[in-house]
């Protein structure tokens, strides 16, 4: 059966407005703080403890600790975080923001996956499925399900 016109142009509609959302939250992002959206959001997670391990940070980013790490370097270099080794295992890293990093924090605007992340918590255990279910579907069509998944800017 072929798929009508209008059905065919509201999913290319969801997804152009999806990907210009995320556009949208990280021109603000990086127009107000210089930061992209995933630098400013790792800044906004570590600001919720007093210290937090990398690995943690790793986890509630969804993304793997390499990554973070990465994302973490370019914190550093602008003085917004500093990283030490535990003081129970040296192995540890543990992350915390600069006065700096604080303060940037304090002022800069939301972030898409924290948008995000309130949105999904909200929805139906069902609504979730059929998001989980969409979302795997499109990566196939798309064939982009066997991509290992990256952050837009990190």
């Amino acid at each position: 059966m072929e798929r009508e016109i209008d059905a065919v142009m509201k999913v290319f509609d969801n997804l152009r407005r999806i990907f210009q959302a995320i556009n949208e939250y990280s021109k603000i992002a990086e127009h107000s703080t210089g930061l992209t959206g995933p630098q400013l959001w790792a800044l906004k997670l570590v600001a919720e403890e007093p210290v937090m391990r990398v690995s943690g940070l790793a986890q509630k980013m969804y993304l793997r600790p390499p990554t973070v790490v990465g994302i973490l370097d370019r914190l550093e270099k602008k003085e917004l975080v500093v990283r030490t080794h535990s003081t129970k295992d040296r192995r540890v890293v543990e992350v915390s923001l600069t006065d700096q990093g604080r303060s940037l924090v304090a002022a800069a605007p939301e972030v898409v996956q924290t948008v995000l992340m309130k949105g999904l918590k909200e929805l139906t255990d069902e609504q979730f499925v059929c998001v989980d279910d969409g979302m795997q579907l499109m990566a196939k069509v798309l064939c982009a399900d066997h991509l290992v998944p990256q952050p837009l800017h990190s």
